[in-house]
């Protein structure tokens, strides 16, 4: 028989079987922070980014959002100076969703995926599965500045990255990385995985209870930084990078190197990317979706709910359901248009969700906009 689950436990780790006795009715408009727009007298740069965009500083005196900012206000290219700023985060060992320190996937070992993206000069470029470099985006930039391609990944990306200097390391866990990585095999087994669907059974199961032991952050399991800017003469730029999903199969790549899905920037309309289920998003190819909704007129939060619901239209696999258009997961983008409006939003409503912004204002985090219900509301 299977324990019974602590409502804490359960709002800490599936939060959102509770909405599988709500309705669909009025979850389609989504309701909470309104845009952040800027006037049309504020021409400073503008930066948006992931709420880890301005959580970490990695000992130094800026958040990643405050160094991309600073950098656009010196004049620098909008791209070079959102790839410096991610570093603060990809370099510190105490973010374990990005960079160094990652969470490795479920040999132990830490991938990594980015991409980049500048808009103005129409150049891209990403790699996905490189292992020992700590800093992704920047390979990712290489890509783009120094090759005809668009995509590196595995064993091709990494000599790539030595052949240019990139320091090559044999392990980029940290002990705490290494732990968590450690505790998960010691819950999984994996010398009893007797098929497949076990095998994955098992790894959600472990992934679950490390959080209902607060031992893994939610936020983590998928990992991911975003951030995208719009440069004082209005150039516009963005990259993601990630360590990916936590203790995934070997080789697995989700959203955050693939144009158009976790990364697309557009200098016509503006920019959008991604955190969370990497696979509900490469299905849709929601950033570009995002991006060319803009073109047609919608505001930036209305763009992104638009494609949080073609993601729940899209979602049918009964695994990945509450209910029918009601996912399991968490997905959201971070979304500018070209006159400075930027909204953040996701697929469930939870009033701590924040995404970073840095402007002539000064740096902050917003409330992100939530297209569902959260669990809260539907059980209390």
């Amino acid at each position: 028989m299977k324990p019974r689950s602590s409502r804490r436990q359960f709002l800490r780790t599936t939060p959102l079987t509770a909405l599988a006795a709500t309705t669909w009715a009025g979850w389609t408009t989504g309701h909470g922070a309104e845009p952040i727009t800027r006037g049309p007298s504020d021409r400073g740069p503008l930066v948006v980014a992931s709420a880890n965009g301005h959580r970490c500083k990695n000992g130094g005196p800026r958040t990643s959002v405050e160094e991309v900012w600073e950098r656009l206000a010196r004049g620098e290219d909008v791209l070079e100076a959102i790839v410096e700023g991610l570093q603060i985060v990809e370099l510190d060992p105490a973010e374990d969703s990005v960079g160094y320190g990652g969470l490795s996937n479920a040999e132990g070992v830490v991938q990594l995926d980015a991409c980049v993206m500048h808009g103005t000069k129409r150049r891209a470029g990403g790699v996905a599965a490189l292992e020992g470099v700590r800093t992704p985006a920047k390979v990712a930039k290489a890509v783009a500045d120094l090759t005809d391609h668009h995509l590196l990944v595995g064993r091709g990306a990494q000599d790539f990255a030595r052949q240019l200097g990139f320091p090559i390391e044999a392990d980029l866990n940290t002990e705490h990385s290494r732990r968590l990585w450690l505790e998960w095999k010691r819950r999984v087994d994996p010398e009893h995985w007797l098929d497949p669907a076990r095998r994955d059974a098992a790894a959600e199961r472990a992934r679950q209870s490390m959080m209902a032991d607060g031992l893994l952050n939610p936020e983590h399991v998928y990992g991911t930084i975003h951030c995208h800017a719009i440069g004082p003469k209005g150039e516009v730029a963005g990259a993601t990078t990630t360590s990916g999903l936590a203790w995934k199969i070997p080789g697995r790549v989700g959203d955050s190197p693939i144009l158009g899905a976790g990364n697309w920037v557009d200098a016509e309309a503006g920019a959008a990317g991604s955190t969370g289920r990497g696979e509900a998003n490469l299905y849709n190819l929601c950033s570009h979706l995002i991006v060319e909704l803009m073109r047609q007129g919608r505001q930036p939060k209305d763009a992104g709910l638009e494609a949080l619901r073609r993601v729940c239209t899209n979602t049918v696999e009964k695994r990945l359901l509450v209910r029918p258009g009601v996912p399991r997961f968490d997905l959201k983008f971070y979304v500018s248009n070209l006159r400075g409006e930027c909204a953040g939003v996701a697929l469930y409503r939870n009033a701590e969700a924040r995404f970073a912004v840095c402007d002539a204002s000064g740096p902050r985090l917003e409330r992100m906009e939530g297209l569902l219900p959260a669990a809260e509301e539907v059980i209390r």
